[in-house]
């Protein structure tokens, strides 16, 4: 069966490269979010987004960062990494910057988002998995995705469970 995950990732850049990963059949998570749901909930400001975030990985057990070329520092996925950790979620990243997007284009490789944060002293990106599919064609991307993403992210809950 499938695990209930929160999803992470740039919204505008990575929206298409989420959904293809998201539509595998191999997470149960948050609703695919259109741009004018979303529109919507930033126009209501920091905590109507806060609100969101808190609706929407209220029930999950593992939060998959969808690693994109500008993914790592931005606000929200920081706050978003935070609270799953914060929280005792399983936590783990996907480089996805070699899936194509809706135009066919793939993108840089950005850098570890877990890099920013540390706990007990040691960087968070030394204890949570991020990783990068070892393939350029997006087509082979996609499959090795596919075939790991369920034991990436059963990982990423036993090693949650035991920081």
């Amino acid at each position: 069966m499938a695990r209930k995950v929160f999803t992470s990732f740039h919204y505008h850049p990575d929206n298409w490269r989420a959904n293809q990963i998201r539509n595998m059949g191999k997470i149960e998570g948050n609703s695919i979010v259109t741009s004018n749901k979303w529109e919507e909930v930033t126009k209501g400001g920091n905590k109507a987004i806060e609100g969101w975030i808190d609706d929407n990985m209220s029930g999950k057990s593992c939060v998959v960062v969808f690693v994109g070329e500008n993914t790592a520092g931005r606000k929200w996925i920081n706050h978003e990494i935070e609270k799953a950790w914060n929280d005792g979620r399983g936590l783990v990243g996907i480089h996805v910057h070699n899936l194509k997007d809706s135009n066919g284009n793939q993108s840089n490789k950005g850098n570890n988002p877990f890099d920013g944060f540390t706990v007990n002293g040691k960087t968070l990106s030394s204890i949570v998995k991020c990783y990068n599919p070892p393939y350029n064609i997006s087509t082979n991307v996609y499959d090795y995705i596919k075939e790991n993403l369920e034991d990436w992210i059963e990982e990423a809950i036993e090693i949650r469970n035991k920081h």
